[in-house]
C-alpha cells in the first residue's frame, strides 16, 4: 500500500557521556549541531520519507480537510468580549489563515487589527498579545515571525493606524501599561536559555536600548512574569518556580517607584494575589496543599497575620480567584470537575455555578470590570460546542451571550455519548478517563485514540472538538486519561506524578488503556495513543514499557532525551525544570530519570507504528530530541511497522502558524491512524 523511499539511516558518531561514574554512549549526539550541513541533510531525508509515506493518504487528508471546512464556519467568530470598556470580537475570514480583531461600537463593526496584514510574506506568524493603553488611544503588540517565542514589541496609534518608531526585540509575550498611557513594562528572556528573567520599563518615544531595568531574577530556577490588578491600581511582578513564588507590586499611577515585595519567598510556598479596594485576597498553599484563601488589608508581614476567608479542604482544589467590588469569585475543582463559587463580600453568602454532568469544561470569560456585578463564563463538553453565558452575581440571572454554531446543520450533540469511567491503577488508585463516541457503534470492536499529558500539574480540559468528529463518525472512541502528574483530583494527584513518583504517570496511562480494552470500551487490539511535549515524554515511556499495547503512537514535539537535556544547563528552560523532574546532577535523580527516559530505554524489540512531529525552531523541546529518538528506534526495532518523522522547518513548539497549517497537521494525524485501520473513506 505505502510505497516508500528507503528508510533514512542516520550515521553513528559515538559520544561518551559520563556522570556519577556511570557511562552512556550516545551515537546521535551530533544531531544537536543546529544549522549544520549534516543535520539539515538528514532532516530533509526524513521529511522526504514522510512525504512519500503520506502520498497514498493524500486523498484521505484532502477528504478530512474538506470535512473540517464543511463543519467549521470559514468566517467563524468568537464570543464578543469587553476589554478596557470597549467591545471586541475575533473573526476568521474565508480564504485567510489569520484572524481579524473587530471593534464593536453602537452595534457597528469596524476592523481594529488584521493579523493577515502582519503575516504577509511570512512563513510563520504569531500574535502573542495585544493590549490597548488605558485611554484606548494606543495598542501594544507582541509578535513572533520565526516560531522561537522570542517576540518583538511594537506600538500603534489607534486613530491614524500608524506604527510608532518604538520597537523592542527579544521580549516575552507580555506587555503591561502604567496608567500614564506612555510607560509600559515588559519581560526580557535570557538569549541562551530563553528564561524570562528581567523586567524593564519603556517610555514611548525613547530609545529602547536605554530602557530602565526594574528587576532581575538571579535564581535560575525562577522565571518572571507581569500583570495588572483588576482595580488597575498595581502592576504585578511574578517570580515563580514550580514550588515557590514571590510577588512584587508597583503603583500603576506612579510607574517610577521601586517594586515592593508583597510576601517574601519561602521555599515551598506558592501564592497569588488579587487586589480589592479594601485590601488583598491571597491564594496560598501554606499548610494547605489544595490551597486556602486569605485576606490582608495591607502588605502582610507573613501568612499567619492574614485572615482566613476560605479554609483548606482536602477534597477541593482552589484553582484561582478574582475579586470584584461586591463579590469574590473562586474557581474550584471537586472530584475532577470545575465549579465556580461566588461569595458575597458583604454577607459572606455563597452561590455555585456548576453542571450536573459526568464531564464538562467550565471556564471564565474575560472579566476586567472591577465594579460590575456581571461576569461571563463559558461551558462546553465533549459532545457540545462552546456556549458563553452572562451571569448577574447579585440576582443569579443567567442569559445566553454567545453560542458556537457548526456550519454542518446535521450535527446534533445527542448523536454522541460522553461519559467518565474510573480505571484501576496498579496500586489501587482510580484513574479518571473521559470518553466520547458516536451512538450506535459497537464499542468492543471500536478502535480508540487515547490522549494524555500528566505533567506540571496541568489538567487537560474535556472539551468539544469539531475536527474530532471526523474520527468519531468513522467509529472511533476518543478518550482522555487524567493521569497522575495533573491536578484533576487535587494537589496530591500532581505530587504523586512528579520527581521520584513520575513513573506513576506512565503506569496510569498504561493501566487506563488496558482497562478500556478489558472492559469492552474499545477493541484492545486497536488502541492508539497521542501526546505532545511532556505528553510526548509520556508517549515515549509507555511505548518502551508496553509496546504490545499500542497499534500506533502519535508523539508531537516530544521531550524524550530527559537525562541528557536535564544535564545541559545551556539548553533553554533546563534549570527551571529541576523542580518538576528533579536535578540529575544529584545521583538519586539521575538514576531515577534513567529508568524512564525514552531515549535511554530504546532497545531491540518490536515497536508499534509511530508518527513523530517537531518544529525546527522549537524553543521548549529542541528539534534534535525527536530527531535522535527516531534514529535510535530505526536502528533497534526488530519489525517494520511505520516509523515516520516530520520536522516542520518553519515552526516552533506549537506547530505551524495559521489555521491551514493547524488543520493540515490534524488531518495528517487522523489519516495516519485511519490508514493503519484500512479506512480510506
Amino acid at each position: 500500500m505505502f510505497s516508500q523511499l528507503p528508510e533514512p539511516k542516520a550515521k553513528k558518531n559515538p559520544e561518551l557521556l559520563s556522570k556519577h561514574k556511570h557511562e552512556r554512549i550516545d551515537e546521535y549526539y551530533w544531531m544537536n549541531q543546529r544549522d549544520s550541513k549534516e543535520v539539515i541533510e538528514h532532516l530533509n531525508k526524513e521529511n522526504a520519507y514522510c512525504d512519500e509515506y503520506f502520498q497514498p493518504l493524500e486523498s484521505l487528508v484532502d477528504k478530512l480537510l474538506t470535512e473540517f471546512d464543511q463543519r467549521i464556519n470559514p468566517n467563524d467568530i468568537s464570543a464578543p468580549f469587553i476589554l478596557n470598556g470597549k467591545t471586541y470580537q475575533i473573526k476568521n475570514i474565508e480564504g485567510k489563515d489569520y484572524q481579524q480583531i473587530l471593534l464593536i461600537e453602537n452595534g457597528n463593526e469596524s476592523l481594529f487589527f488584521d493579523e493577515n496584514e502582519r503575516a504577509k510574506n511570512q512563513s510563520f506568524y504569531e500574535l502573542a498579545d495585544w493590549s490597548p493603553s488605558p485611554d484606548n488611544s494606543l495598542l501594544a503588540l507582541t509578535e513572533d515571525f520565526i516560531g522561537r517565542r522570542k517576540y518583538i514589541a511594537c506600538f500603534r496609534d489607534n486613530k491614524t493606524g500608524h506604527f510608532l518608531v518604538d520597537r523592542i526585540e527579544d521580549v516575552s509575550g507580555e506587555i503591561v501599561w502604567a496608567n500614564d498611557n506612555k510607560s509600559v513594562f515588559y519581560v526580557k528572556k535570557d538569549p541562551q536559555t530563553l528564561r524570562e528573567f528581567q523586567i524593564f520599563k519603556h517610555e514611548l518615544g525613547t530609545d529602547s536600548e536605554k530602557d530602565l531595568l526594574i528587576y532581575e531574577e538571579k535564581d535560575e530556577k525562577f522565571s518572571v512574569g507581569i500583570g495588572k490588578t483588576i482595580t488597575n491600581d498595581f502592576v504585578l511582578i511574578h517570580s515563580a518556580s514550580s514550588t515557590t513564588s514571590e510577588i512584587q507590586l508597583i503603583s500603576a499611577d506612579n510607574p517610577s517607584e521601586n517594586p515592593k515585595v508583597f510576601l517574601k519567598r519561602k521555599q515551598g510556598h506558592l501564592y497569588d494575589i488579587t487586589h480589592h479596594k479594601t485590601g488583598f485576597y491571597i491564594v496560598s498553599n501554606e499548610n494547605a496543599p489544595n490551597k486556602k484563601v486569605l485576606f490582608s488589608k495591607e502588605f502582610p508581614e507573613n501568612v499567619e497575620s492574614c485572615a482566613v476567608i476560605i479554609q483548606h479542604n482536602s477534597n477541593t482544589l482552589i484553582e484561582g480567584i478574582d475579586a470584584f467590588k461586591n463579590y469574590l469569585l473562586v474557581e474550584e475543582r471537586i472530584n475532577g470537575l470545575r465549579k465556580i463559587k461566588l461569595k458575597n463580600i458583604e454577607t459572606n453568602d455563597d452561590r455555585y455555578i456548576e453542571f450536573a454532568e459526568d464531564t464538562y469544561f467550565l471556564g471564565l470569560g474575560l472579566n476586567d470590570d472591577y465594579y460590575s456585578d456581571e461576569i461571563f463564563y463559558s461551558y462546553n463538553s465533549m459532545t457540545t460546542p462552546s456556549t458563553v453565558y452572562k451571569f448577574n452575581m447579585a440576582s443569579g440571572e443567567r442569559s445566553l451571550w454567545f453560542r458556537k454554531e457548526l456550519l454542518d446543520k446535521n450535527f446534533k450533540p445527542e448523536d454522541y455519548v460522553s461519559q467518565r469511567i474510573w480505571a484501576n491503577a496498579n496500586d489501587g488508585s482510580k484513574i479518571p478517563v473521559c470518553l466520547v463516541y458516536k451512538k450506535g457503534i459497537e464499542l468492543k470492536n471500536a478502535p480508540c485514540l487515547l490522549y494524555g499529558y500528566g505533567s506540571y500539574g496541568y489538567t487537560l480540559p474535556d472539551v468539544f472538538s469539531a475536527t474530532r468528529l471526523s474520527l468519531l463518525n468513522r467509529g472511533f472512541v476518543y478518550a482522555v486519561a487524567h493521569i497522575r502528574g495533573s491536578k484533576y483530583l487535587g494537589e496530591h494527584w500532581y505530587e504523586n506524578g512528579k520527581f521520584q513518583k513520575k513513573i506513576n504517570t506512565f503506569t496510569d496511562f498504561i493501566d487506563a488503556a488496558e482497562y478500556l480494552g478489558l472492559m469492552g470500551y474499545c477493541n484492545p487490539e486497536k488502541i492508539y495513543a497521542q501526546g505532545g511535549s511532556a505528553g510526548g515524554l509520556l508517549m515515549g515511556a509507555v511505548t518502551n514499557m508496553a509496546p504490545y499495547l499500542w497499534k500506533g503512537i502519535i508523539s508531537q514535539v516530544p521531550f524524550v532525551d530527559v537525562v541528557t537535556t536535564m544535564l545541559d544547563e545551556s539548553i533553554p528552560l533546563t534549570t527551571g525544570e529541576y523542580e518538576e523532574w528533579g536535578n540529575p546532577n544529584e545521583e538519586e535523580f539521575y538514576y531515577y530519570m534513567l529508568k524512564y527516559s525514552p531515549y535511554d530505554n530504546i532497545r531491540k524489540m518490536e515497536y508499534p507504528a509511530i508518527y513523530v512531529t517537531t518544529g525546527y525552531h522549537d524553543s521548549q523541546v529542541q528539534y534534535w530530541e525527536p530527531m535522535k529518538y527516531v534514529a535510535k528506534i530505526r536502528a533497534n526495532r526488530t519489525n517494520k511497522n511505520p516509523l515516520i518523522f516530520e520536522c516542520n522547518m518553519d515552526a516552533g513548539h506549537g506547530g505551524g502558524s495559521g489555521r491551514t497549517s493547524e488543520r493540515k497537521e490534524i488531518a495528517k494525524v487522523y489519516s495516519f491512524i485511519l490508514g493503519l485501520e484500512n479506512i480510506f473513506e
